[in-house]
């Protein structure tokens, strides 16, 4: 589920939260607690997209995986969780330049999207696949 380059705690909270999620159907208090401690505001914008069912999980018939999510705004960012890292410019910004954030509200919800097991699941094809991976902006899968 999610990628080495995390900190071992934010692995951890994140495979809690799929644990404890499985169990009950819910997230309780404290792991919510949790990720606004670790992730400040970030956690309450990531939760919102969640809700949102804005994480989609994309696959192509040749096994390449992304993740697209649609941002608050409408616009919509490719996310590589294998390698920790998403196209919308907050992560530009505040996570390799300024480095003041570990990761951006996308990305964190698409962890925290296949750790409730709300991510939607899209088969593209494998020239979609392609597009979206040399990152041609323009293209949106419906």
């Amino acid at each position: 589920m999610m990628s080495s380059v995390l900190p071992a705690v934010t692995e951890e909270l994140l495979r809690e939260i799929k644990r404890v999620y499985e169990e009950t159907s819910q997230v309780s208090d404290e792991l919510l607690l949790g990720l606004k401690f670790i992730f400040g505001p970030t956690a309450l914008y990531a939760l919102d997209l969640v809700d949102q069912h804005a994480v989609t999980h994309l696959t192509s018939p040749s096994g390449r995986t992304t993740f697209q999510v649609t941002g608050s705004s409408g616009k919509l960012y490719t996310c590589y969780s294998s390698c920790h890292y998403c196209s919308c410019p907050a992560f530009s910004f505040s996570v390799l330049r300024k480095n003041d954030n570990m990761l951006c509200k996308h990305i964190l919800a698409v962890y925290l999207s296949q750790a409730l097991g709300s991510c939607q699941e899209l088969t593209v094809s494998d020239k979609q696949m392609c597009d979206i991976l040399l990152a041609n902006e323009d293209l949106q899968i419906p």
